[in-house]
């Protein structure tokens, strides 16, 4: 962990099927499992640290765009999978996923959430609070929810893709794990619903994109809609013991903008931890992959 006053720079630190192996020239070489893919990364505006033949010596995929939001995978050897197994472990929690080649270049999982996932574990097993009551919004394919549930949480994961909660049920079934409870609806009128039913929640956890549509064409867009969020899902926080993590990945986002969006919704929030995600690549470079921010109160001991 890198500081620079109160704002942190953060890498996850126990990633074993994951590495980033370098990245410029607004692409980037990761390894996942033993799967090796050249993607395209907005980010990476620098030169590459590796010179161009190893990267096509090293690489078993590579993602060709055809447009800004769609392209194809090249395989180097046709008999490559289109899906694959990796493991995520940390000292608290282990969990499984199901990787796959999209055609919008994601693969079901952002490394740099490690990181998230390492907070939530660890503050779920330190709260007093015997199974704490989590909702994972905007939760993709899952990886926040199994680990929540992993270590002992009630989780209700809401998502507004059918097929991206299908997915995510997948991934709890390859981890051994149940009881996570699947919501297909559009994040924002949930929370609001869920403020009529009087529920409350110890975690609540945000990974919003920058653009999004629900599942009946309800339009998000992050700058528009994130401060009305973040007001109403703080009134859903458990009084005594809770825990809340935003995480955004939107060019021109940055910590000082989530802090600004937590304290305006909490103004007496306790130990706000603020800052930036990034992937340290093997080559040298630091890949910054989003910015966040997570508080938490714990119930003192014996009340």
């Amino acid at each position: 962990m890198l500081t620079n006053g109160n704002i942190q720079l953060l890498t996850p630190q126990y990633w074993e099927d994951y590495e980033l192996i370098d990245c410029g020239d607004f692409e980037k070489l990761e390894r996942f499992g033993n799967i090796v893919l050249i993607r395209p990364e907005p980010q990476a505006v620098w030169p590459k640290g590796l010179p161009e033949v190893e990267w096509v010596r090293r690489h078993d995929i590579r993602f060709k765009g055809r447009s800004a939001t769609s392209g194809d995978w090249i395989k180097k050897k046709p008999q490559l999978p289109d899906r694959w197994h990796i493991e995520y472990s940390n000292p608290i929690i282990t969990i499984k996923l199901r990787l796959g080649l999209t055609s919008f270049k994601h693969v079901g999982v952002f490394p740099e959430q490690a990181v998230n996932w390492d907070y939530i574990s660890e503050t779920i097993k330190s709260f007093n609070t015997a199974q704490p009551k989590v909702l994972n919004l905007f939760a993709y394919t899952g990886g926040a929810s199994l680990v929540a549930r992993a270590a002992g949480a009630d989780v209700t994961h809401v998502d507004s893709i059918k097929q991206v909660v299908t997915w995510a049920n997948e991934n709890q079934e390859l981890s051994r794990l149940s009881g996570i409870r699947w919501v297909v609806e559009d994040a924002l009128k949930f929370v609001k619903r869920e403020l009529k039913r009087g529920n409350r929640y110890h975690g609540i956890i945000l990974d919003p994109p920058a653009y999004g549509h629900g599942p009946k064409g309800e339009k998000w867009k992050l700058e528009d809609h994130i401060a009305e969020m973040m007001r109403d899902v703080v009134q859903l926080l458990d009084p005594r013991e809770h825990f809340l993590m935003l995480n955004t990945y939107s060019l021109g986002f940055s910590s000082v903008i989530v802090e600004n969006l937590i304290k305006s919704a909490m103004p007496n929030v306790q130990n706000l931890e603020t800052g930036e995600l990034f992937l340290q690549a093997t080559a040298g470079s630091k890949l910054p992959l989003g910015v966040f921010g997570k508080f938490s109160k714990h119930e003192k001991r014996g009340k």
